[in-house]
């Protein structure tokens, strides 16, 4: 993780209008962090001492259950929060969310911020927007299994969690979050192969259409 101080920070803060966030002045005793992929923004369990605003890139949230299976719940896009319900509950158990691409946040420190933050009217709508879409797109994700087949949702989850034109997951985190068997995976997998989709590049994929990997993705958008 990179912390960017001085004139980096402040040719990027140039880029950011950070009054369409807030009320009052964050410039101060905020910071700007960049993280690559498969660095861990927050790790599970452990409160996080920022609320993070994602500037640039995706990351993904993971749960561990108490047999130690680690699942993949839900991702994170650039202008989403991270840290956002441990700012709002003193106690709350928190997720580990890891970058899956070059990754850079706003961070706020909670310590300074936080009773500014949930007095602040325009943060509190804004974050109000999000926690309802954030809300919404989970309660459609467990309806799509049975609404759509495996090459639509494949087809979503490879574009969503690529990075730089390569997919990388493990097959059993795929299996896991999509509520498929291996076989079947594999069996998609192969099809979007042999239809030139997908090129297979050691274990991992090298994306060659991506619009027809978009068309698939978008009939669950038009649902």
């Amino acid at each position: 993780m990179e912390i960017y101080r001085d004139e980096k920070k402040r040719l990027y803060l140039e880029q950011i209008l950070l009054t369409e966030l807030f009320s009052f002045p964050v410039e101060e005793n905020m910071e700007i962090h960049e993280y690559k992929r498969d660095d861990w923004i927050i790790q599970e369990g452990k409160r996080p001492d920022y609320l993070f605003y994602v500037l640039e890139g995706k990351a993904k949230i993971y749960i561990t259950h108490q047999n130690g299976k680690v699942t993949l719940i839900n991702f994170i896009n650039d202008q989403e929060y991270i840290g956002e319900m441990e700012l709002l509950h003193d106690v709350y158990y928190t997720k580990g969310i890891q970058a899956s691409t070059k990754t850079i946040c706003l961070a706020l420190p909670m310590y300074y911020y936080r009773k500014r933050l949930l007095e602040d009217t325009k943060f509190l709508r804004e974050l109000s927007k999000f926690l309802s879409a954030k809300a919404t797109h989970m309660a459609a994700k467990y309806t799509q299994s049975l609404a759509f087949p495996l090459e639509n949702r494949l087809a979503e989850f490879i574009l969503q969690t690529s990075d730089e034109g390569v997919y990388k997951e493990k097959h059993v985190t795929v299996c896991d979050y999509l509520g498929v068997s291996y076989r079947h995976l594999l069996y998609v997998l192969n099809q979007f192969c042999e239809k030139e989709y997908l090129q297979k590049a050691g274990r991992n994929y090298q994306i060659k259409q991506f619009d027809s990997l978009y068309r698939l993705a978008k009939v669950i958008e038009n649902k």
